[in-house]
């Protein structure tokens, strides 16, 4: 890594907590830990993070509402949230209320590193380019009454601004670089995650979250659509 990232676990289990942060100083990385929530939001406040791990099930403060506090604050670090399998509505919650991934316990070490590794590395690009560290190639994407600035990071919706996260960001940009091509969920992972597919299940929502922003009728949509039982497009304008 170029620079010494931040992380914070947010686990109840101390076994777990003490075990990831292990992976993760051998990694190189600078470790934060918190029991629950509002520990995590505390450390959030103090100290400059670049990706949090975030458990779902907490005392005094779940995993879920600390995700909505910290967006609501705009900290717009990755969050992937850890989940047990029969946490599958807590984790679509999650999901829409701005994670960037979930992983499934038991979970091994490499899987978690993995993606750790490719969070921050779309981060820091997603960082550089809010502060103009790369050079610009493309300028302004503009698809009917939508235009995602590649340089700044933005989206306008007829030309009202709309915050999107960085993952909303990456999808909306491949779409919107291949208007009229369907991408099938593993492709869009493939493309935005640059990783095998797992956890396809991530596109859907993020789908429905970018859907929510930029259409006036979520449900009858003019710019995203869904080709059933092949994938995704932005409808050409």
């Amino acid at each position: 890594m170029e620079q010494k990232y931040s992380i914070l676990i947010v686990e109840d289990d101390k076994e777990i907590r003490e075990g990831v942060e292990i992976y993760l100083r051998n990694q190189g990385y600078r470790v934060f830990q918190a029991a629950n929530g509002r520990e995590g939001l505390e450390i959030a406040r103090r100290e400059d993070i670049h990706l949090a791990i975030v458990d779902i099930m907490m005392p005094v403060m779940d995993g879920v509402t600390m995700l909505m506090k910290l967006r609501e604050m705009e900290y717009e670090f990755p969050v992937l949230m850890l989940s047990a399998k029969s946490e599958e509505v807590d984790k679509i919650m999650g999901l829409n209320m701005g994670a960037d991934d979930y992983i499934t316990k038991p979970f091994t070490p490499l899987e978690l590193l993995a993606r750790v590794n490719s969070h921050l590395r779309r981060y820091h690009k997603y960082l550089n380019a809010l502060s103009g560290g790369e050079e610009n190639k493309s300028g302004v994407l503009t698809l009917g009454g939508l235009e995602l600035n590649e340089e700044t990071v933005e989206l306008t919706v007829d030309g009202e601004y709309v915050k999107i996260t960085p993952m909303e960001f990456r999808i909306l940009q491949l779409l919107m670089k291949n208007p009229g091509r369907v991408f099938s969920a593993d492709e869009i992972y493939e493309r935005v995650w640059n990783e095998k597919p797992v956890n396809t299940d991530t596109i859907m929502v993020h789908v429905r979250n970018i859907r929510e922003k930029i259409e006036v009728d979520p449900k009858n949509p003019k710019y995203l659509k869904v080709v059933w039982g092949v994938g995704y497009k932005m409808e050409k304008q």
